[in-house]
């Protein structure tokens, strides 16, 4: 007597643990799959087309830090001058045309919490973590000249970010409070502050240049008017704003970048 079984081997459809894949079986016979290759030509060009869409404009990366980048600020005459401050305390000047470092300081002890340019471009400001304000030249120092800051200020706290004012010799620190400095005085002129939150970042309008905002820790954007010498208004956000920056074009339009995405 014939007995006819159906056999099949465990190994083609059981799983070894739950995690892998269901194995589906598949006819590979060409005769039932027509559309097969028109099918794939299809794929192929939609996913090509797809990644010129989605190509990032990339041209290139400037390497040299040791440290990872804190901060980054653009010259306000050069277009191709940029730059950045390190959590080591280094600031590197860089040629965007060349794609080099043309210039290294080692400006702080600790992070480089900010830094902003002088509105005429001769000069540049930074705060670290070593509770100092410095002024640099932005040309390099002469042959057998050493590498000195112009001016050092020595403040009380840690200042978190700095910006210039767009016309004047004025400048604004942030950290406890919002300081408005003179070039010319050791001492703030004025300061500045709603809340005992610390402040992350400042900025000067550049259309109305005595207007400047603030975002601190405590989720709040406050706008300041530099001739009062109270605040003007505050925003409560939902979650922290980290920085904000101001409409060139439109003086009372800004941006915040909150950490809400």
């Amino acid at each position: 007597m014939r007995v006819k079984v159906l056999s099949r081997n465990p190994d083609d459809y059981v799983r070894e643990t739950k995690l892998d894949l269901q194995r589906v079986p598949r006819n590979y016979d060409p005769a039932l799959h027509p559309f097969e290759v028109a099918r794939e030509y299809t794929r192929a060009l939609n996913a090509t087309k797809l990644e010129r869409v989605f190509a990032k404009p990339f041209l290139s990366s400037l390497d040299g830090h040791r440290d990872g980048v804190n901060c980054m600020a653009k010259h306000p005459k050069s277009l191709s001058t940029v730059l950045s401050g390190a959590c080591d305390g280094e600031v590197k000047i860089w040629n965007l045309t060349k794609r080099q470092c043309i210039r290294t300081i080692q400006a702080h002890e600790g992070f480089v919490r900010g830094m902003c340019a002088r509105f005429c471009g001769t000069s540049f400001f930074t705060v670290g973590d070593d509770k100092t304000v410095k002024q640099w030249k932005m040309e390099s120092p002469e042959y057998g000249e050493e590498e000195e800051p112009i001016h050092t200020i020595l403040g009380k706290t840690v200042y978190t970010g700095i910006d210039h004012h767009w016309k004047e010799p004025v400048f604004a620190t942030c950290g406890h409070q919002v300081d408005i400095w003179d070039e010319q005085r050791t001492s703030p002129k004025c300061s500045l502050t709603w809340g005992f939150d610390s402040i992350s970042s400042v900025k000067f309008n550049p259309i109305e240049t005595y207007l400047l905002g603030s975002c601190a820790s405590d989720r709040n954007i406050v706008l300041y008017d530099m001739r009062k010498s109270t605040p003007l208004k505050k925003v409560i956000l939902n979650m922290r704003t980290n920085t904000l920056c101001w409409n060139p074009m439109e003086a009372f339009i800004f941006t915040a970048a909150n950490e809400d995405y």
